[in-house]
């Protein structure tokens, strides 16, 4: 494992990304683990799910926390789509960048209604 990638299954932007990066890790380099999951503090006490579900999470290999567009910069990355997004950590880019991902974060959940016509997932609308 390369990434482990905390992320809302309940989005449905979020879950989309989530399973389309999945679906081209033929290496296996990342692993998904959802917020939602029951006993998600038990297994990763070193995560603040509140926090890690106001802007996106992932640990390294070596530990290492990263979050919000460097995630979503490295799960590309690792699946070899990562040149696509490159341009997103451009020193002059990144902030602005940055700044817009937070808001997507802050309001996933209505602009996942607009382009989707779902709000929320639960079991029974999303990938699983």
């Amino acid at each position: 494992m390369k990434l482990r990638i905390f992320y809302d299954s309940y989005c449905p932007l979020c879950d989309a990304e989530m399973q389309q990066i999945k679906q081209l890790d033929t290496d296996n380099n990342i692993e998904l683990q959802d917020l939602n999951q029951v006993n998600f503090a038990s297994l990763f006490p070193h995560i603040d799910a509140e926090l890690a579900n106001r802007i996106l999470h992932a640990e390294l290999a070596d530990g290492t926390i990263i979050k919000g567009l460097d995630v979503t910069y490295r799960a590309w990355e690792a699946v070899g789509k990562g040149r696509w997004l490159a341009f997103l950590r451009a020193p002059l880019i990144k902030p602005v960048a940055d700044l817009g991902y937070l808001f997507f974060a802050k309001h996933r959940y209505r602009i996942s209604y607009l382009l989707t016509g779902k709000q929320r997932c639960d079991s029974r609308t999303c990938s699983r």
